[in-house]
């Protein structure tokens, strides 16, 4: 079969499937041997994170596409997007008009994968258990609007909320509100290793060399009950040292299909590959990359030298020499296609300009060049990191006002490290956890932040984000959403690059890959079947 491109086009800021060219679900079917899925991501216990994949300390997309497998939540994000829908629960919703009171019946006779019932005191449990351990992760901050569970029954939880939040349905759609097994799980201490159970499609089976998952089986739950419909019994998820072992993997058949993080170079070969049994799928996606800056650190602590370096990357530049049509450029920490978007960094910064920059500089009296180091991780986000970075060297360089060296580390160093402050300027990307321009703002922004930023707006977070969060229509909340982006932009806590597409690369006879990654860049292994694709 000759090569595909499927495309799931956007509307009104969220994404619709649609598929063209002469792709289609095809039939499906389980059973027969497992489906082999490659990816990039590593998965590595360490003294400084020895808890991977606890619900209550997993903060990154490769960990979550592990739990979203196996850690049933009691919402989920719909196939094809769109508002959460029950889940673990048979229904939930708000039961006041201050979005302050929200509510779930748990469906019956929901078990764990061990048989065991799960009940709303296990529900319970698992949500106070993350907000008591808060992890150094930051993960418990999406439960932070949470003032305390109650439980009415075996069946029925109620969260009272500190403040309205219409963004709550999607929270308790993300693994840190998984339900866990007290018999499995301490209420006051991280569940080390790569163990996981839940009552989620499948059960796990981790295969780990030195401390490291490098092959991750999932076979179907006999006990699950839900909103989900696995096509397939078995997938087995293997992780790769780098987009190049892994596209060998699928031209040779040792594995079915590959996704995050395949190169530039092997989607445009695959992309302008008309033959073979290999087929591209592309969707729009929501990932972006960004610099992060510790505010503190005195290379960077005046505003000025991080508004020259906004007003001197040519963002444009660097996407096409580094990602051509697999990226965009990104003017605001939310992406274009989602409700609340505004290009605050280009309406403030215009084109790119050394001269301005150099007014900049000059005005706040900073000497120039200024030295800096930008850092990066090695494995993390895909093998054109680096050149990413030697781009954006190239560019501060080139102006006269910056002298810039680059550093690249291992996630399992680079990670700790940011956290604790070691870096003044790195780079990071960032996938949402849900598509809602909330959760582009407050993880970096609010308190208790997963980067662990020291810049603190007084106005962003005890006026802006509460607003924001009081409006179950998300077009209304556009106008405090505006706001914050355009105090990122005179602030540059962060500086946004380019917003990405995402991909699946899949051998024929390999059914709904087209569904296999929703907009959050949620791995959905049940989507995958085999059958002969139309």
């Amino acid at each position: 079969m000759n090569r595909k491109t499927l495309v799931l086009p956007v509307l009104t800021g969220l994404l619709a499937p649609l598929v063209a060219a002469c792709g289609g679900t095809g039939s499906g079917g389980s059973g027969g041997d497992a489906i082999v899925v490659g990816t990039t991501d590593r998965f590595t216990a360490t003294k400084e994170a020895p808890a991977p994949i606890d619900p209550a300390y997993a903060y990154d997309v490769g960990t979550w596409n592990i739990l979203r497998q196996t850690v049933q939540t009691l919402m989920v994000q719909p196939r094809g997007d769109g508002d959460p829908v029950p889940e673990a629960a048979e229904k939930c919703g708000f039961t006041d008009t201050g979005n302050e009171r929200y509510a779930c019946t748990l469906r019956k006779d929901l078990k764990f994968s061990n048989g065991d019932t799960v009940t709303a005191s296990d529900v319970k449990f698992s949500i106070d258990r993350a907000l008591r351990i808060q992890a150094d992760s930051g993960v418990f901050a999406l439960l932070s609007t949470i003032d305390t569970v109650e439980t009415q029954g075996d069946r029925e939880v109620i969260f009272h909320l500190k403040t309205a939040d219409a963004t709550f349905p999607f929270k308790l759609s993300t693994p840190v509100a998984g339900i866990v097994n007290p018999d499995d799980y301490e209420k006051d201490k991280l569940r080390d290793g790569f163990d996981v159970d839940g009552s989620g499609p499948y059960t796990l089976h981790a295969e780990v060399k030195n401390d490291e998952l490098v092959d991750a089986v999932f076979t179907k739950n006999p006990h699950y009950q839900g909103q989900l419909k696995p096509k397939n019994d078995k997938v087995d998820l293997r992780s790769f040292p780098d987009a190049a072992t892994m596209g060998s993997a699928l031209s040779k058949g040792d594995i079915d299909l590959m996704t995050r993080s395949m190169s530039p170079e092997q989607i445009r070969k695959l992309d302008e590959d008309s033959t073979g049994d290999i087929d591209l799928v592309q969707m729009p996606g929501l990932e972006i990359r960004y610099l992060a800056f510790n505010t503190d650190a005195p290379t960077v602590e005046t505003k000025a030298v991080r508004q020259a370096m906004a007003q001197i990357i040519n963002r444009a530049e660097l996407v096409a020499k580094v990602y051509g049509d697999e990226a965009q450029p990104l003017y605001s920490l939310v992406p274009a296609t989602i409700t609340g978007h505004s290009n605050s960094f280009f309406n403030k910064y215009g084109e790119p300009s050394d001269i301005k920059a150099k007014t900049l500089m000059e005005n706040a009296g900073i000497t120039t060049p200024v030295k800096l180091t930008l850092h990066y991780t090695t494995d993390h986000y895909g093998s054109a990191t680096k050149q990413e970075f030697e781009e954006l060297q190239r560019q501060l360089n080139a102006s006269g006002l910056f002298s810039v060296s680059i550093k690249g580390a291992p996630w399992a160093t680079f990670r700790p490290a940011e956290k604790e402050g070691d870096y003044d300027v790195y780079g990071m990307g960032w996938f949402p956890d849900f598509p809602d321009a909330d959760n582009y703002l407050a993880p970096f922004l609010d308190k208790d932040n997963f980067l662990n930023l020291p810049y603190a707006n007084s106005r962003i977070r005890t006026t802006l984000i509460p607003e924001s969060r009081r409006e179950a229509d998300r077009l209304t909340a556009s106008s405090s959403l505006t706001d914050i982006q355009d105090i990122v932009a005179d602030d540059v806590p962060v500086l946004p690059l380019w917003q990405g597409n995402q991909y699946i690369a899949a051998r024929d006879g390999i059914t709904g890959a087209e569904w296999a990654l929703n907009s959050s860049s949620t791995l959905q292994l049940w989507e995958l079947g085999r059958g002969v694709s139309n």
